[in-house]
């Protein structure tokens, strides 16, 4: 059953589809909001193309480092962003999105290869995952200030 390995949220934000879209289709602006509050990323291979590798370190607040390598499988300008994670722990996220009103409800769900991998790592990244929204929120307010 993939309910029992998949990791949901959803967030209506105050942007459209293509702002949304284009923070992850910019290396810039997604090395920004990329991962939980206190990391930051370094980019080492960024091809945002079906097919394409993104191959990138995150710096933990504690100094660590974490290796991560995924390949883009699906992109449908400013509606929907499939990332299979290729490290562990595997997963593939899709990231669905919606306009609704002035804004987008993005859909964001991680599937892991299994219940047991899903259910370890659901209290580190489901609050992960709300700060990485937090932070795309945070950029695209910072980017929409500057223009």
């Amino acid at each position: 059953m993939a309910e029992d390995r998949t990791l949901r949220t959803s967030r209506t934000l105050p942007y459209s589809p293509a702002q949304i879209y284009g923070a992850f289709a910019s290396p810039d602006l997604l090395s920004r909001w990329w991962g939980p509050d206190g990391f930051t990323n370094t980019f080492e291979v960024f091809e945002f193309t079906a097919g394409g590798r993104w191959k990138f370190v995150m710096h933990g607040p504690d100094g660590n480092d974490h290796v991560n390598e995924s390949v883009f499988v699906a992109l449908v300008p400013d509606a929907r962003i499939v990332i299979r994670h290729d490290c562990a722990p595997h997963f593939t996220l899709t990231v669905e999105l919606a306009p609704v009103g002035d804004g987008t409800l993005l859909t964001w769900a991680q599937v892991f290869e299994d219940a047991r991998t899903a259910q370890a790592v659901k209290q580190r990244a489901g609050p992960a995952n709300e700060q990485n929204l937090d932070r795309l929120t945070e950029v695209l307010g910072r980017d929409r200030g500057a223009t």
